[in-house]
């Protein structure tokens, strides 16, 4: 971010507190990063596949948006081929944005933010993490603008963190317990 947030480290927060959240809701809980340094996409997606989990989530922070929002400009991605998939990421997206929401500041997105997929140009999911997961349900999670300063001061406060990690979690709760659809889902 513009004031020095790394997001490796705004990541593996969440992704900390996500997975406390998770366990102490009884949930078994693997990260493929469990400290700062770098493993492949190839490492984690076949971590994710040799495990079988019920969902993977991808925890990450957006940069480059395309303008100003009236609200938080969260984007999720699924695997094109997956509904369950599909229907994490609107769960996902549907927490993210609600407990987001609370805070007044200037956020920014892209004009077609929301749950959505990623084609690459010969077919299949764009983002390596989700095409190397197939048979596995996984989301990618960009749920702030760490290039925008209002958002980036947010992610820098452990607080913050927490609120967003707290929303995946009830996101999973929801997906591992309910029929829930999710919501939030766009055409990119």
């Amino acid at each position: 971010g513009p004031a020095g947030t790394r997001e490796k480290d705004v990541n593996l927060a969440v992704a900390l507190e996500t997975k406390r959240r998770l366990e102490a809701e009884g949930a078994a809980v693997v990260l493929t990063r469990t400290g700062d340094y770098r493993i492949t996409l190839e490492s984690r997606a076949a971590i994710a596949t040799a495990l079988h989990p019920l969902l993977f989530i991808s925890i990450h922070h957006n940069a480059e948006p395309d303008g100003t929002r009236d609200g938080p400009g969260a984007e999720t991605y699924f695997q094109i081929a997956s509904p369950e998939s599909k229907r994490a990421a609107g769960l996902v997206y549907e927490e993210v944005e609600r407990a987001f929401a609370a805070y007044d500041i200037a956020w920014v997105g892209d004009s077609d933010a929301g749950a959505k997929y990623r084609p690459r140009s010969g077919g299949g999911d764009y983002y390596g993490i989700l095409h190397r997961s197939a048979g596995v349900p996984a989301v990618l999670s960009e749920a702030a603008f760490i290039s925008n300063p209002p958002e980036e001061a947010l992610l820098a406060d452990p607080a913050f963190q927490a609120v967003e990690a707290a929303a995946i979690t009830r996101a999973v709760i929801r997906y591992a317990t309910t029929t829930d659809p999710g919501s939030g889902f766009v055409e990119p």
